[in-house]
């Protein structure tokens, strides 16, 4: 019954990997959505050469067998294969190369008016989260650190080694601009969910934009293997209506 209960808690409230996972995780952007069509499309592709290269094998090992053809030809070249063999990848690769730019200018593209913006810093070993639009003009009023629940410290239904003790929690179906820099050696904020993988290096700052479009919890890791204790450095994400955000806000600025 834990087992049962554990497993459904899991898959029901996150969005994490799961064991044996073959495939990506559930989109929750537009733009995750579209690398995966992308993955699907090329993977089409894929699976034609793969065909076509198999009979090719095959059927070069069957009729060139020494017991088939005793006396071996002597074949130089052939100018009409040789042009054909040219050609045909050269057209895979411009419909392959088609979407992957419209994707990849889509993914550099930035929201220029954003309804919220969130400032993440990588530290050894935490992240500090600034929610921008609420700082008051003499102090920073919303921002917190957000560190690993340790494994002994995790309650029954969280993802080991995946769990924060503050997640960052964003509005669903909104514009959200999050701005990434570290405080001491380079980090990455990546969360597969969402489609985001942008790197932190001390002295600069990205930006990237999310549109969660359904509510769920994300989960991501530092993808920056730069020392001990990188794989400790989690990430959640924690999509909620826009309403509870309010609330959430709230309290937070009460308190």
């Amino acid at each position: 019954m834990i087992l049962i209960e554990r497993l459904f808690l899991t898959i029901a409230l996150s969005d994490a990997a799961e064991p044996w996972q073959l495939g990506s995780q559930d989109a929750a952007t537009p733009m995750m959505q579209g690398i995966m069509d992308l993955h699907h499309d090329i993977f089409f592709f894929l699976i034609l050469i793969l065909v076509f290269v198999s009979w090719m094998l095959v059927r070069a090992l069957w009729h060139f067998h020494y017991q088939t053809n005793p006396i071996p030809q002597r074949i130089v070249h052939g100018t009409t294969i040789e042009i054909l063999w040219t050609i045909f990848p050269s057209i895979i690769l411009m419909f392959i190369a088609i979407p992957s730019f419209a994707l990849l200018y889509s993914m550099d593209e930035v929201v220029v008016d954003p309804a919220i913006t969130i400032k993440a810093i990588g530290h050894q070993w935490y992240r500090t989260y600034e929610y921008s639009d609420y700082n008051s003009s003499d102090e920073q009023s919303l921002t917190f650190d957000s560190y690993m629940i340790p494994e002994d410290d995790s309650e029954l239904g969280q993802s080991r080694l995946l769990e924060v003790d503050n997640r960052v929690v964003v509005p669903a179906k909104t514009y959200i601009r999050i701005i990434i820099t570290s405080a001491d050696v380079l980090h990455s904020w990546a969360v597969p969910s969402l489609g985001v993988k942008c790197d932190a290096v001390p002295g600069r700052s990205n930006q990237t934009s999310i549109l969660v479009q359904r509510e769920g919890v994300y989960y991501g890791q530092c993808s920056e293997i730069r020392g001990t204790n990188h794989a400790f450095m989690p990430i959640v994400v924690e999509a909620v209506p826009r309403k509870e955000y309010g609330s959430w806000v709230s309290n937070l600025l009460i308190a």
